[in-house]
């Protein structure tokens, strides 16, 4: 016997068997670059000999898994991942996923049970969002139709987005990009349906209003659907069970259609005014980490806007912005109409002057001496790294993963000192300006 004669073979070959007619030749080949000539090239040489036609139209040439420091695994070394210990300690979905996530072509995975762990923490997030949504369905028997084009921004945004990554799921496992099919998936649904859209659209579950209640049960438990539907074939566990709870599904999730694209949910104008709305939040929330403000302490923050467009929309969506950035007060108008703010820290952002307002929330002088402490403390741990890494003894002796290691800690530290000496610039004219009365 020879392997090279394994896609005919198999089937009944040398008889015309039913067998042998319905499956030669297949679709695809999965194997690794380690064996193309031993084994790949045979059955093609064979096929075309015997069968006169290639045994498969596609070869996917997947990658080797290697330890973290991309040393290929072996007993001896003691490097070896058991995928049994981690299905049981991290869940089979979890080490799925992960393998999913680094199937980059042509390049090994460098696995190590830390990045298991991290999709171990991707699963929890689509748990809890799963919860929040059921949470807000008891009750519902039957979710309400969805209007073409939703009233409400967030809806017709999170449903054209959910488009685009239909889009890219279906070029990304049609070209057997499946670290792109993973990654599209893993960044809708914890940065923008968990993140963004569940938390825009609590009011909505809370509020006294039936139908904006009635609204949000149907968008966020359809989208729902649909990302479980896209995730099924590399997270088969976790989908089926919560597919299960869902109203208006039945039957097990293997057997239902993968989702169509729906060309009418599109809405570019949605995702462009959603773009901006975000963009500003993201900036009073770095603004916020920067500066150190108590996540509980609500702020004041000023508005510029150059144009009619995203002076209109924050106008509009005031309510959304305060709640998602913890405000107080949020004063929106036109550059020259309303007055840039004193003792604030700003940023623009989409054609925005975004300016939060630090008077009597921060105490400038103690926030500039733990600065100045910090900044002195780091710049010893900085440099260290730079003293072992201009050593030539240590660059000649030390392993190359520990030698990489040291070069990663440095551009970390580095990075993090210039950020603080940019805060402790600010901090430290904002003191200036306080101590001057202005």
């Amino acid at each position: 016997f020879s392997s090279g004669l394994w896609p005919f073979s198999t089937l009944g070959w040398p008889d015309e068997t039913a067998e042998l007619k319905k499956f030669y030749p297949t679709s695809i080949l999965v194997t690794g670059f380690d064996i193309l000539f031993f084994w790949v090239a045979r059955m093609m040489m064979m096929g075309l000999h015997f069968m006169k036609d290639v045994p498969f139209k596609d070869v996917y040439v997947h990658a080797l898994v290697r330890d973290a420091q991309g040393h290929k695994m072996s007993k001896s070394k003691g490097n070896v991942i058991d995928p049994l210990v981690m299905m049981d300690e991290y869940g089979t979905d979890a080490l799925r996923f992960t393998l999913t996530a680094f199937a980059v072509q042509g390049r090994d995975v460098k696995l190590s049970e830390e990045r298991i762990e991290g999709y171990k923490h991707f699963i929890n997030k689509i748990w809890n969002a799963s919860r929040l949504v059921f949470m807000n369905l008891e009750g519902v028997q039957t979710l309400q139709e969805i209007p073409a084009s939703p009233s409400s921004l967030v809806h017709r945004w999170i449903l054209s987005r959910l488009q685009r990554v239909v889009e890219e799921v279906d070029a990304a496992i049609e070209n057997y990009h499946f670290n792109q099919y993973a990654q599209s998936l893993y960044q809708f649904i914890w940065h923008e349906y968990c993140d963004w859209y569940l938390e825009m659209i609590k009011p909505d579950f809370y509020g006294e209003d039936p139908e904006v209640k009635a609204l949000a049960q149907a968008v966020a438990a359809r989208v729902l659907e649909q990302v479980l539907l896209l995730l099924h074939p590399v997270m088969p566990f976790v989908t089926e069970e919560i597919w299960q709870k869902l109203p208006q599904t039945s039957g097990s999730i293997m057997k239902a259609s993968f989702p169509p694209l729906q060309p009418e949910r599109l809405d570019v104008d949605a995702e462009e005014q959603m773009a901006v709305i975000m963009s500003v939040v993201n900036g009073i929330r770095n603004i916020r980490g920067e500066m150190n403000v108590p996540p509980a302490t609500r702020v004041e923050v000023v508005c510029l806007c150059e144009r009619d467009f995203e002076r209109n929309l924050l106008t509009s969506h005031a309510a959304m912005v305060s709640d998602l950035a913890r405000l107080s007060v949020l004063k929106v108008g036109g550059v020259g109409e309303v007055s840039k703010p004193r003792l604030a820290a700003g940023m623009v952002t989409q054609q925005v002057e975004v300016y939060v307002v630090l008077k009597d929330i921060l105490d400038f002088e103690s926030e500039s001496k733990r600065l100045h402490k910090e900044i002195s403390k780091l710049e010893k741990e900085y440099g260290n790294t730079q003293r072992k890494l201009s050593n030539e003894d240590f660059l000649g002796k030390a392993p190359e993963d520990v030698i990489e290691k040291e070069r990663d800690k440095s551009a970390r530290l580095g990075e993090k000192l210039e950020k603080l000496r940019h805060h402790y610039d600010i901090i430290n004219t904002l003191r200036e300006s306080a101590a001057a009365g202005e």
